[in-house]
């Protein structure tokens, strides 16, 4: 791409200087025709003036020495009518230029004899022609004036192509590197970094090109680092109606006198329960938002009852569900499903005892309280991501109760309490009569 841009830019350049060379050296050319044939006449012209006197007075004439300032050119020479050279330089006898001057018949001649360019004028007497001046400059030395000229206009050109070129090379060394660097950046956001960012050319064009290919960066960036999150988020999520599940085959195992197909039905309510979580997470990590509607408070209390009491029963432990007049709320149920079920999960795991979970007013919200009877937290941060992965779950309960809106907090470290506040559906406006 380089040397094609430096090529096209000398090739424009090579064309418009022959097309505008080429009138300019005709125009050059008959400038110095033209200037020539004017100091001929010039020269004729006063030489005749000089002898006009002498040869109307039959004397031999005398050409005058030109001065060294005297800008006239060519050689002179004095003809008589019948064509013999009288005085000055020329031919001997006149050819057919110093005839036509001697005729009267014009009072200018012009052109070439002998390899010279010729003026010829007659000088006059009266109505008689006492002879003819001839002044003669050679055509040789004409066109080596055209040719120093010609030359001279050659160097220029040669000069404005070489500038060109020079020019071209410096532009195009501006023009292709940020191309270059963006074909590099493009390579190593193809090969995974998407740390990449493009450079900056101070062209408008290169540069709007930069900063699509920082935002593309940015955004794979992104999306990738949320699908990792998010994966870790939800490979967690799964532990807890996979170790329900577990949980309940093993309990079958242990007591083989009781009925089996008590244990099949809650193993085939475990395996709903699981698949209703991948669903919901599947709706969840698309954008991280569902679709809200009105939520149905008590339906889903029932299925957290049933979710919790086949996680804590196989350790003895009992989970109670208490409701103080929760208002409604508008939000994605898979939502609140998958942050309920972090709570119970994490109280399963971390937590003591019994496990209550408080469905309350709270203003312009709807509270959800879960506690357990387990050590005091203290400064401890559950929501930190610990080494161990324990606070996978939570993060993400949190993030996906600010994206309904609301907030996940631990509202009392002793006993634990996790309260969820989910904003208040707004009742709906009364039509006038």
């Amino acid at each position: 791409m380089r040397r094609r841009i430096i090529s096209l830019t000398v090739l424009a350049a090579l064309v418009a200087t022959v097309l505008f060379a080429l009138p300019l050296g005709v125009a050059v050319m008959k400038y110095y025709q033209d200037d020539a044939v004017s100091d001929l006449e010039r020269a004729a012209d006063a030489a005749a003036l000089a002898v006009s006197d002498e040869l109307a007075a039959g004397r031999a004439p005398t050409v005058p020495p030109r001065g060294d300032d005297d800008e006239a050119e060519g050689a002179v020479g004095v003809y008589a009518p019948d064509g013999r050279l009288l005085a000055g330089h020329g031919p001997a006898s006149g050819g057919p230029l110093e005839q036509r001057a001697a005729s009267a018949t014009v009072d200018v001649v012009t052109g070439h004899e002998s390899g010279d360019l010729v003026l010829t004028v007659p000088v006059v007497s009266g109505a008689r022609v006492t002879g003819v001046v001839r002044a003669a400059l050679p055509v040789s030395e004409l066109r080596l004036r055209v040719g120093l000229t010609w030359l001279g206009m050659a160097g220029l050109a040669v000069v404005a192509i070489g500038a060109s070129w020079l020019m071209a090379r410096r532009f195009t060394t501006r023009l292709v590197r940020p191309l270059e660097e963006l074909a590099t950046a493009a390579g190593q956001l193809g090969d995974g970094d998407f740390t990449v960012r493009g450079p900056r050319a101070g062209i408008a064009e290169i540069d709007r090109v930069g900063e699509a290919l920082d935002a593309t960066a940015a955004r794979i960036g992104s999306t990738l680092e949320r699908e990792r999150a998010f994966s870790a988020e939800a490979s967690h999520q799964l532990r807890t109606p996979l170790t329900g599940l577990r949980l309940q085959l093993e309990a079958a195992l242990e007591t083989p006198g009781a009925d089996p197909h008590a244990a099949i039905r809650a193993g085939i309510a475990s395996a709903d329960r699981l698949e209703r979580t991948i669903e919901d997470l599947l709706a969840l990590g698309r954008e991280r938002r569902a679709p809200r509607a009105e939520l149905d408070l008590d339906a889903l209390l029932e299925e957290v009852r049933q979710a919790g009491e086949a996680l804590l029963a196989p350790h003895g432990r009992a989970l109670r569900i208490t409701r103080q007049d929760p208002p409604p709320a508008r939000v994605a149920v898979a939502a609140v499903r998958q942050v309920l079920g972090v709570l119970l999960d994490n109280a399963a795991t971390h937590g003591r005892g019994t496990v209550t979970l408080l469905a309350r007013d709270a203003g312009d919200a709807l509270a959800i309280d879960v506690a357990d009877e387990g050590p005091d937290l203290g400064e401890t941060d559950p929501f930190a991501t610990a080494a161990a992965g324990h606070g996978i779950g939570l993060r993400l309960a949190r993030s996906l109760a600010e994206a309904e809106g609301g907030r996940l907090r631990l509202s009392r470290p002793d006993p634990p309490t996790f309260t969820l506040l989910l904003p208040a559906a707004e009742p709906p406006t009364a039509l006038s009569p």
